[in-house]
């Protein structure tokens, strides 16, 4: 079972499940879940080989929407699901065999196709990390910075290096994550349809939500809708958290 983080108390709307990306956990969404639980219960989950959630030999995306449905059934009713990234083919997965267990998706700066690019050496650079004698995040950062140039990536990646643990230790099972690259940026095949109301939120400054991927998503669910919001890359949610905040309610409460 995935572990989980609650935010708020059950009220009449539908309750939002949270699903990350890759090297993502739900506490990265704290902020995100904590504000959208003024009007609904808010459940956060870390994904498999993520976080505190166990460790498995694979990392497909029918295991992930596998995962997904034992927390909403053991929720005990449907959800609203947003899912980012790799949490969004997840969440689309799920929606696309098991409709029932959803009402609303969001899928945040993703599609449904499978991409050229690979975070393999992301997982290689956090396994060459030297975390011998390691007790703080400056230190952490320093020598992430001789493997790992952009600040704001270390800073996200940082967030899943367990410092309290002796030794230091990461709370992502990067052996499985790096061998099962290709299945994370791939997609698999799923004949199915979800007609409930679905919205495909992208940054405008991220190119992982094509004009040309579009006929592909209507395949899958119908009654899709596309929205941008400007300013944002891939982590739109980290780059206009109010505006993405604003989106989602507009959707959900429509």
């Amino acid at each position: 079972m995935l572990n989980t983080i609650l935010n708020g108390e059950k009220t009449e709307n539908t309750p939002l499940l949270i699903v990350h990306g890759l090297y993502g956990s739900g506490r990265n969404w704290g902020v995100i879940a904590k504000r959208m639980s003024d009007s609904r219960q808010v459940v956060s989950v870390d994904m498999r080989n993520h976080g505190h959630s166990p460790w498995h030999d694979s990392h497909s995306y029918h295991d992930m929407a596998n995962d997904l449905t034992e927390v909403i059934e053991s929720y005990g009713q449907p959800m609203d699901i947003m899912g980012h990234s790799m949490g969004g083919k997840a969440a689309m997965v799920l929606a696309l065999t098991r409709p029932d267990l959803l009402r609303k998706l969001v899928v945040a700066d993703i599609a449904p196709v499978g991409y050229a690019h690979t975070q393999a050496p992301l997982a290689q650079a956090m396994m060459s990390l030297d975390l011998t004698d390691l007790n703080t995040r400056g230190e952490a950062d320093k020598r992430f910075s001789q493997v790992v140039d952009e600040p704001g990536v270390r800073a996200f990646l940082l967030q899943s290096l367990d410092l309290k643990s002796d030794p230091a230790r990461w709370r992502l099972n990067l052996n499985v994550l790096e061998a099962e690259m290709d299945k994370i940026i791939g997609f698999p095949k799923v004949a199915g349809q979800f007609q409930g109301s679905t919205l495909f939120l992208s940054g405008a400054d991220s190119d992982y939500v094509k004009i040309e991927y579009r006929p592909e998503i209507k395949t899958h669910f119908p009654a899709a809708r596309f929205a941008k919001i400007p300013g944002a890359g891939h982590w739109l949610h980290a780059d206009k958290p109010r505006e993405f905040e604003a989106a989602m309610r507009v959707f959900l409460d429509a």
